[in-house]
């Protein structure tokens, strides 16, 4: 848990535009489940700016803070609630160069004494109930839980240290929280209104002028608030049955499963202690970037360790040929563990082990072959119960895109009672999608009117980056730069233009997707390259060439990159505070065999058909443009191809570029600059270690 990331500098300039303290409030609400008090909100508005101005003052204003931040990296709470860190001053040391922290515990108080002489941890604050803690006693305990075991800093090299910032107090009030029975030395320290002098010729000797994005992102990475690219993780987990640290909530959701498993299945060549024809059911609910994608495949490789027998089944073609065909390469029985819900139509003798079912709003009512001819007698979410002894669901209802994606919560209550048994039910809160930025998230929800909260500006938080581009000449060029500059971007749109096979012997790409002069293909229909080395839609997540091609909600759902652009058609435009939804229309054109644009709005076949019911229509269109504006982990573009439209996105994301925040690729730290691992070239070849040689593809996450 953090609230917020950003520079002396920055912190300043946000809350100049009055945004910093309601962002903070925000993100508290989230994470602990109630309203901050206005005592919180008072002291972030005054000690929070006193720091950050004592820190400009030292000329130290690169260096990062970050507020209320966890004090150890699993997410789990301590005894007495969660150990929270009020401010972690990070940069680098002037003379080592290294990664210098400071822990910083914030006071407002004017004044306070000890509650017995025989006590010097305590301490009797007016106007506050009870004894408080000494602040360098909370110090001591957070710094040494920081460098701990548990702490981001367990086992590097740093300098680090930490100090109490009592700014409402004078040397001479503070005598009495002096005691040499306290903790004295790197934590031990105490600053008052008196020692502002003093406070800022420390920061100078502490900290480097410049190097403090770099170390913060170190930092980042350490508190593992980013997500882990998938593909790099499961192929370097390859043979191993650790693929992703899980954190909090995640690791307790994991070790269920595990758990059930043991006591479903028997534990190796002992029986189970259950008939074998027991049925048990867990549901793992979560938003978009919640991790329930790491959870099940953690869960997969410490199973198949066991040497259970595992499927891994999704409705995403994009997901399962990324497995297949890039982590799976050469890899034939690892290839097959990766499977489609449609693939139970005949339950498995004997039974699997395990069946994991992600996106598992994508189950359909019955499952259908390729050409969506029905091939099941029974409800699909039935076959998969049937397909083995323990079957996981991992569900997010905000996500269903089609009229025919039925996966709920309900459906797969009912579908377990039939089977004898009661779902253990899980949700998954934190978020690690988006640069780990949930504000960014409910931002979207907002916007949209997903949430039925009142959409507001967007606040800059250090985390994750949103803009909006005034063409589509100008959204690309953002994109291809970053995707130049080393970074992984990809565009993507609204389904608002026909989407036509590839012409001719050559396979060629209609532009399909025409905006005044500017025109693009979609991503290639079919299984084949395309003229140009344009790969198949299933691919053009992962190949650099994909760049040149335009993603759908269909080809980009569950996947994740750097850098996302976000063409808003005319499906869904903004009118008088509120958004208007249109089905749109296309023809063959009798001469060219070319399906043309006739009016617009979506040409989705399979939502714009006229028996669909307005809501259900509506429904489907903003949750695809959910689903596409969550796609990015460092930053988001948005254009609308509708003026009025574009002039409320503008209204919402507000001034940009406050002391250079766009996290432009080329001038990110070293740290977050991270080579992905090689993927295959297209054709075949493999390395002896089995993995295809050379980086013919680009890096995307999956989550």
């Amino acid at each position: 848990m953090l609230l917020l990331k950003l520079s002396a500098d920055d912190l300043l300039a946000l809350d100049a535009r009055r945004r910093m303290v309601p962002h903070l409030a925000e993100r508290w609400r989230y994470f602990r489940g109630s309203a901050a008090s206005e005592h919180e909100r008072t002291a972030w508005a005054e000690s929070l700016v006193q720091l950050a101005c004592d820190l400009v003052a030292a000329d130290r204003g690169n260096v990062q803070m970050i507020v209320e931040c966890s004090a150890t990296v699993d997410g789990l709470p301590t005894s007495g609630g969660p150990q929270l860190i009020d401010v972690v001053l990070v940069g680098r040391h002037p003379e080592s160069h290294g990664l210098s922290v400071q822990l910083v515990e914030m006071k407002r108080w004017s004044q306070a004494a000890r509650v017995t002489p025989a006590s010097a941890a305590e301490v009797f604050v007016p106007g506050i109930d009870g004894g408080k803690k000494h602040p360098t006693v909370q110090l001591q305990q957070n710094y040494d839980l920081f460098t701990g075991e548990r702490g981001p800093l367990g086992g590097i090299t740093f300098e680090c240290g930490g100090f109490a910032y009592m700014h409402g107090m004078t040397d001479e009030s503070v005598k009495p929280l002096v005691d040499l029975a306290l903790p004295t030395g790197v934590c031990g320290r105490m600053y008052t209104q008196d020692g502002r002098k003093r406070l800022r010729s420390d920061f100078r000797s502490h900290f480097a002028p410049e190097g403090a994005a770099s170390a913060a992102e170190a930092l980042m990475a350490r508190l593992n608030v980013r997500n882990t690219p998938l593909l790099d993780a499961m192929i370097n987990a390859r043979g191993e049955d650790t693929v992703f640290t899980l954190r909090g909530r995640q690791k307790l959701v994991a070790e269920d499963i595990m758990d059930a498993a043991t006591v479903a299945l028997g534990k190796a060549a002992q029986p189970s202690l259950v008939r074998d024809t027991a049925k048990a059911v867990f549901l793992v609910t979560g938003g978009a970037g919640t991790g329930k994608s790491a959870v099940g495949l953690q869960v997969k490789a410490e199973l198949e360790a066991e040497g259970r027998t595992v499927r891994y089944a999704s409705g995403s073609r994009a997901f399962n040929t990324a497995m297949q065909q890039h982590v799976g390469y050469g890899d034939t029985e690892f290839q097959r563990s990766f499977t489609y819900f449609s693939s139970f139509v005949t339950t498995p003798e004997p039974p699997l082990d395990v069946l994991l079912c992600d996106e598992a709003h994508r189950i359909r009512k019955f499952s259908t072959n390729w050409m969506g001819k029905r091939t099941g007698t029974e409800p699909q979410v039935d076959e998969l119960i049937n397909a083995a002894r323990l079957t996981v669901f991992f569900l997010d209802e905000s996500q269903t895109v089609r009229p025919d994606e039925v996966g709920t919560v309900r459906l797969i209550e009912e579908a377990a009672a039939r089977h004898g048994t009661i779902p253990r039910r899980y949700n998954l809160r934190e978020q690690f999608r988006c640069g780990g930025s949930d504000a960014y998230i409910r931002w979207v929800r907002a916007a949209l009117g997903l949430s039925g909260e009142e959409p507001r500006e967007w606040t800059p938080d250090g985390l994750m980056h949103v803009e909006v581009a005034d063409s589509p000449e100008e959204l690309e060029s953002i994109i291809r730069s970053e995707a130049l500059a080393g970074a992984t971007a990809r565009m993507v749109a609204g389904y608002c233009w026909p989407w036509n096979e590839p012409q001719g012997d050559e396979r060629r790409l209609e532009t399909d997707i025409r905006i005044g002069e500017w025109k693009r293909s979609w991503n290639a229909k079919g299984d084949n390259f395309c003229a140009g080395d344009a790969p198949p839609a299933k691919l053009w997540s992962v190949y650099d060439a994909g760049l040149d091609q335009i993603g759908c909600v269909y080809t980009a759902q569950g996947l994740e990159w750097d850098w996302c652009g976000v063409i808003i058609g005319d499906d869904m435009v903004r009118r008088d505070g509120r958004w208007e939804f249109r089905r749109g229309k296309d023809a063959k054109n009798p001469e060219t065999g070319i399906r043309e644009l006739l009016e617009p709005g979506s040409c989705d076949p399979s939502v714009r058909m006229g028996t669909l019911p307005d809501d259900e229509f509506a429904r489907c269109v903003t949750h695809s443009y959910h689903v596409l504006m969550t796609r990015a982990s460092r930053a988001t573009v948005l254009y609308s191809t509708d003026e009025q439209t574009r002039a409320y996105l503008k209204e919402l994301v507000g001034e940009i570029q406050i002391h250079g925040l766009r996290p432009t690729w080329a001038n990110l730290p070293p740290e977050a600059r991270v080579p992905h691992l090689p993927r295959p070239r297209r054709g075949r070849g493999k390395s002896r270690t089995g993995k295809k040689q050379g980086s013919g593809a680009n890096q995307l996450f999956l989550f």
